[in-house]
């Protein structure tokens, strides 16, 4: 009876080494076998926009290194919710990745509630790249240097007008970001969509506009409007000469936009990994880089892990620019 125990306790523990070692053999081999069918990268923003064109640039490096098509689902509005949502509810096995971005971030901070948890429902896979910020004043301001500017706003409290877009985007949270950080008494006036905004510095309504580069770079390299700083946390590739708002004086005001990948949060490690390394490929392109410069986008991937503490520093972030401006919730 003992050697008929003995022999049954070899066999189960045979077993259970068999299993564990076919479990260790399947999960890169997962990696391995995908993609098996072609990936969708759902875009929470109409077609033609910096967003939506890094995606593009992207997906079709993509598609060439992993021999599926990479394709757009664009699901523009309701800041992003309706595209993040179908992404945290779709099969975790990375078929589907959403473009992730600051704005992820920020509607985050402004939301009350929303179907979905921003941290524990996506797994960030890379980064794509980032975009600056700009500080721009009319081409004939008084105030040639940031530091002008700030001294004048503290010397003469309320008396600057700020202009940005939309309550609750990006470049508005910039501007309230800025506002407190250089401890300035300003009015922010928001417009509707950079054309608006573009006419109101160009036409001195607003003494100064903080704005996305891309939309106002022709008009500064043309004279009509004047860079004082960008707001990221190094030079900007395309306006060398102008220096970040910390190197111009303004501790601590550094306010990047950026855009990155995400999958679903139940997604397998080895497929994180293994998109991971196509995307650091794709983005390290000598062509993906050219076509994303001509977009005033600073090409740079990350780790999976990178990616998700800057998500989750942007949301603390945010978070305090929104409370601290008495921004109300949605």
């Amino acid at each position: 009876m003992k050697s008929i125990a003995s022999l049954h306790r070899r066999t189960v523990l045979a077993a259970s080494l068999a299993a564990a070692a076919f479990g260790l053999v399947a999960l890169p081999a997962q990696a391995q076998t995908f993609p098996s069918k072609g990936l969708r990268i759902v875009v929470p923003f109409g077609p033609g926009g910096v967003g939506d064109l890094t995606a593009r640039i992207v997906a079709e490096k993509l598609t060439s290194q992993l021999g599926q098509p990479v394709v757009i689902d664009n699901r523009p509005g309701a800041g992003g919710v309706v595209a993040a949502e179908s992404v945290a509810r779709s099969e975790p096995d990375g078929y589907t990745m959403f473009l992730m971005s600051n704005g992820t971030a920020v509607t985050a901070s402004l939301f009350n509630k929303l179907p979905f948890d921003t941290i524990k429902d996506f797994t960030p896979v890379s980064t794509l790249g980032y975009f600056d910020i700009a500080v721009v004043v009319p081409a004939n301001s008084p105030h040639k240097t940031l530091a002008d500017l700030v001294k004048f706003a503290k010397a003469n409290p309320g008396k600057i007008n700020i202009g940005s877009i939309n309550i609750g985007s990006t470049q508005h949270l910039a501007a309230e970001l800025f506002k407190s950080t250089a401890g300035i008494d300003a009015q922010i006036v928001p417009y509707n969509g950079s054309p608006a905004l573009i006419g109101a510095i160009r036409g001195q309504q607003v003494d100064v506009a903080v704005e996305i580069l891309a939309p106002v770079l022709t008009q500064i390299q043309g004279g009509a409007l004047r860079a004082l700083a960008v707001t990221g946390e190094k030079r900007s590739i395309v306006l060398p000469d102008v220096p970040t708002a910390v190197e111009a004086g303004v501790k601590d005001y550094i306010a990047s936009s950026w855009n990155a990948l995400a999958v679903p949060s139940k997604t397998p490690r080895a497929v994180v990994e293994r998109l991971n390394k196509e995307i650091v490929t794709a983005v390290a392109d000598p062509g993906v880089r050219e076509k994303l410069r001509n977009l005033n986008i600073d090409a740079r991937s990350s780790t999976p892990e990178q990616n998700a503490a800057l998500l989750a520093s942007d949301i603390r972030r945010w978070s305090g620019v929104i409370e601290r401006a008495k921004i109300q919730k949605q």
